[in-house]
């Protein structure tokens, strides 16, 4: 700790803060700022610096402040920063609060008529006249407002040293389909820039400098990085229902397919993307479209999961792949639809009355909700079962930076299928029968030209010839198999990332997005002499390297987003022994997990 603030300040000193600040710009939502905001963020990564970008949104109605921030890093930290140290303040709602919310120091970039240099004399207020700089920029009056955005765009470049060349390629990038409109955006930076480089007197640290951190990478939300991986896993089926924060999964799946997955001889589409009537109904067409040997999926969030409870016991139970991504956000009931949360973690695992286990795989980066995503449908037609992908609204609707997404060089693996040909060679067919002692019986696909191929499919209790029974020892040699069927899967599903320090006595265990903030968190606990080990779960159901990573250490610390501690839970459920070792620090207002919250907690507990 007193190493990174002698560092800190430091740098400071030296006059320059360089490639290491947040940028806060505060809008109203529905302003057109979102263009800008891009422009701004994409023109500092195509300098080669660091970025990610959060949009923090109003869950109704246009006119209600939303909030962008940038995160800028030389090192390539690229969680959430709790400080904000540039603040452009165009929201005359909150302009007040906004900066009374800044640390001493900071930049404010505001228009002039909000006179917010009363409001706080620590720090290094920018008023600019907007308003008059708009009407410069063009005659129209119903652009201005749209033009004001571009014109701080402008502001902010010349005071960080951002170069123009950049900002105008980043706009040709957000407008090339429409070059008048590009142009217009251009002269409207220029102009805002122009007039800061009259104007104003720099007297703040911050500045961006060209690196070359960010070559041959890309910029992508997890949402849409998820429908690459669902297009390239051959995907058939998509049923869904709007919700908040995964509409744009499906919605970018659509865009995806109609350019890539249409016959160009006949241009018929060689999918089918329903949108059904409820979360229930969309589960229910895709599980329809597993079991008729399609490749098929549903995306949703809490609510929807809530919904679709029957129908994936069901699923479980008759034993037909589907895929489920769940794109978490605050609950419970309708919550806090646009804040992220980690609090669907035990609904996805035991979804269903009964005694239920899914299989649950845990994304934490784009590159794996893409990489996840392919896998997905490889394991739910291996293990016959619904497979459940969390991700969450801070990984799936925000800008992240990534390396480019692999091809993929492996075949579909679509599990155990009866063939017609391997029936005639006197097979024997038994739906739910385990012949090779993984749990895993074989199916058959709807349509198989053989006599001995057809079987019932029932919800209710069956034997290994898929015939209804309500025998004691059938049903319980049915659910062990099921259980049987999930261990096997323990080998197959995406195995936990392990950063071990043989000198660390404190260990960690996070999952999904956390992971940003958990690695310059560890670093931060480094630099003040406490070492620490961190494991990242990757999927349910738990591995046996999970024991092993919390009996290496005298206490383990699980850091997640919800406020119960839902990954606590379930490992202290599988290993109570190990329950006075396990530690919980959560997080769960909403705003995504930042690196000086995870340090604070557990230094504070080691103390």
């Amino acid at each position: 700790m007193k190493t990174l603030e002698a560092n800190a300040a430091q740098k400071v000193e030296s006059g320059r803060i360089i490639n290491d600040f947040s940028i806060e710009v505060a809008t109203v939502n529905g302003s057109g700022s979102q263009s800008s905001n891009s422009v701004l963020m994409r023109s500092i990564f195509q300098m080669g610096i660091p970025v990610s970008g959060k949009n923090l949104f109003p869950s109704n109605i246009a006119g209600l402040p939303t909030w962008f921030t940038i995160r800028v890093n030389k090192d390539g930290y690229i969680a959430r920063k709790k400080d904000i140290d540039i603040l452009v303040a165009m929201n005359p709602q909150t302009a007040m609060e906004d900066v009374k919310n800044l640390k001493p120091g900071a930049v404010c970039v505001s228009p002039q008529e909000l006179n917010l240099t009363a409001v706080r004399s620590d720090v290094k207020h920018y008023p600019v006249p907007f308003t008059e700089l708009a009407a410069k920029a063009t005659e129209n009056i119903k652009l201005r407002k749209l033009l004001t955005n571009m014109i701080y765009v402008g502001v902010v470049a010349e005071i960080l040293n951002i170069e123009q060349n950049e900002i105008e390629a980043a706009i040709r990038r957000q407008f090339k389909k429409k070059e008048s409109a590009a142009v217009l955006n251009i002269n409207a930076s220029n102009t805002g820039r122009e007039w800061a480089k009259e104007n104003i007197k720099k007297d703040d640290p911050y500045y961006v400098e060209k690196m070359d951190k960010t070559a041959g990478k890309i910029i992508i939300d997890g949402n849409a990085a998820a429908a690459l991986g669902c297009m390239f896993a051959g995907i058939q089926v998509a049923a869904w229902y709007p919700i908040t924060p995964s509409s744009s999964l499906t919605e970018s799946l659509i865009d995806y397919m109609k350019k890539y997955r249409v016959d160009k001889e006949t241009g018929k589409a060689t999918f089918n993307i329903v949108q059904a009537e409820d979360e229930l109904a969309a589960i229910g067409m895709a599980l329809g479209a597993g079991w008729a040997g399609a490749r098929a999926m549903t995306s949703t969030s809490g609510p929807g999961i809530s919904l679709m409870a029957e129908f994936a016991g069901y699923g479980y139970f008759t034993e037909i792949p589907v895929v489920i991504f769940d794109v978490q956000r605050v609950g419970p009931s309708t919550g806090m639809p646009t804040r992220t949360s980690q609090a669907d973690l035990i609904s996805a695992f035991y979804l269903s009355h009964g005694d239920t286990k899914h299989i649950v795989l845990l994304p934490g980066s784009v590159n794996e909700c893409y990489e996840m995503a392919l896998e997905s449908f490889n394991l739910a037609e291996r293990f016959q079962t619904p497979v459940f992908v969390l991700s969450d609204l801070d990984l799936g609707m925000n800008n992240w930076m990534s390396d480019p997404f692999v091809y993929p060089d492996k075949p579909m693996d679509r599990g155990k299928i009866m063939t017609k040909e391997m029936l005639e060679a006197g097979k024997e067919f038994a739906r739910y029968k385990d012949v090779d002692g993984d749990g895993i019986p074989y199916r058959t696909l709807p349509g198989t030209d053989h006599p001995l191929a057809a079987y019932f499919t029932r919800g209710s209790g069956h034997n290994e010839k898929a015939g209804y029974t309500e025998r004691p020892d059938d049903y319980v040699n049915l659910m062990n198999r099921l259980l049987k069927k999930l261990d096997t899967a323990k080998k197959h599903i995406p195995q936990p990332i392990i950063d071990k320090n043989d000198k660390a006595k404190v260990g960690i265990i996070a999952f999904g997005s956390s992971d940003y903030a958990i690695g310059e968190s560890r670093d931060q606990m480094q630099a003040a002499n406490l070492p620490t080990s961190y494991m990242r779960l990757r999927a349910l159901p738990l591995t046996d390297d999970v024991k092993s990573f919390i009996t290496s250490h005298e206490r383990t610390y699980v850091v997640e987003q919800n406020r119960d501690g839902q990954l606590r839970d379930i490992i202290v459920a599988e290993y109570p022994e190990l329950g006075s070792k396990i530690r919980s620090v959560r997080h769960f207002d909403g705003l995504p997990l930042d690196a000086r919250f995870v340090t604070d907690a557990i230094t504070s507990q080691e103390k």
